[in-house]
């Protein structure tokens, strides 16, 4: 009977403390079920200012190959759009004339060889002869000078050897760099000469972005020098900012390179980039990317409230920022937001809308 009393009076003092609080008992939340969720809490990143502009992608290293021999193109073993490997052919013209010149140049030094070989014989004759006072010394300076110049005689062919050897190569036209054929210029069967155009070409490995900055920012974007393009949702930095000293007119424009990193995939000569040039710094609230849930045409992230229980809460996203997005509205400091959406997804609120009702 004392106990059936204890049990009544602990009831009554429990609803009596329920309706003193002014809210239904059914009102007050309850904890989530499981572990506590991983979250971070929004706060402000002071990061960079950029000024947008529009910029062109172009190759660093570009060039027209040229003929550097005369001869008639033998073949030709790269078209428009095909990928060349560093140093290697990509024209062979016929090199008759090259090789016969080039055994002609290898017989003039065998012969200049040999003669150079028996003024010295006789210059070491003549010398000792001169030694022993039995020849004049007028006989001595003939085999000098016969001696000194058949040993220029004897340079002068290695050197032709050399450049009929050079001759020779000069008949394979090897790619400078690796790169992608942008043009042929000849035709297999075309006779060419020194200086004729063979192949043009670029480079995919080094690019930068030219972009035309105003004058009313030049100053800030000097005391910065920092840039990055947006390709495809993604942020590449700029690994060096050079701007021209003079305005280009009419425009009033400074003219400005971006050199990118080596190997970007995705980024090739002639594409139109969105650039951000540094013009100082401002604060941002900044989500990571793994947050972030992508329904549709939705775009969200999952709030964590009291009790443990998570809200999806529609945002709109800026740039990029590494592994990071702007957030333009929908969040506000303080937020805690969940980092893992799946596990978030699982303790929606008991009344709270799910992911298909986003609005």
């Amino acid at each position: 009977m004392r106990v059936v009393s204890r049990f009544a009076a602990c009831t009554a003092g429990a609803l009596l403390l329920a309706a003193c609080s002014g809210k239904p008992r059914s009102e007050v939340p309850a904890a989530a079920p499981g572990p506590p969720l991983q979250a971070m809490v929004m706060e402000p990143v002071q990061t960079a200012a950029e000024w947008r502009l529009d910029g062109t992608v172009e190759a660093i290293d570009h060039a027209t190959v040229a003929a550097q021999t005369s001869g008639r193109v033998a073949a030709i073993y790269y078209e428009v759009g095909d990928h060349v490997p560093a140093g290697a052919v990509i024209i062979r013209l016929r090199a008759t004339e090259q090789h016969a010149a080039l055994l002609q140049a290898k017989a003039a030094l065998r012969a200049a060889s040999a003669r150079a070989l028996e003024a010295e014989t006789r210059f070491r004759r003549i010398r000792d002869m001169y030694d022993r006072q039995v020849l004049p010394k007028a006989d001595l300076d003939q085999a000098t000078a016969e001696r000194d110049a058949a040993v220029a005689q004897l340079s002068a062919a290695r050197a032709a050897v050399v450049s009929a050897q050079q001759g020779v190569a000069y008949t394979e036209v090897r790619a400078p760099y690796a790169g992608v054929v942008t043009q042929r210029l000849v035709q297999v069967g075309e006779t060419v000469g020194p200086g004729t155009p063979l192949m043009s070409g670029v480079s995919l490995q080094r690019l930068r972005v030219a972009v035309n900055i105003p004058q009313s920012v030049v100053d800030a974007v000097r005391r910065n020098m920092k840039a990055a393009i947006y390709v495809d949702g993604r942020r590449i930095e700029a690994t060096h900012v050079t701007v021209f000293p003079v305005a280009s007119t009419p425009s009033n424009t400074f003219r400005a390179w971006l050199d990118l990193p080596e190997g970007i995939p995705g980024v090739y000569p002639g594409m139109l980039v969105r650039v951000g040039m540094v013009i100082g710094t401002r604060e941002r609230l900044l989500v990571p990317a793994s947050a972030i849930v992508r329904r549709s045409a939705v775009t969200a992230v999952y709030l964590i409230e009291q009790g443990g229980w998570t809200a999806m809460q529609q945002v709109r996203l800026g740039e990029p920022y590494e592994d990071r997005f702007e957030v333009l509205s929908g969040l506000v400091a303080g937020d805690r937001v969940a980092l893992d959406p799946l596990a978030a997804m699982r303790r929606l609120g008991p009344d709270g809308p799910d992911a298909s009702g986003a609005q």
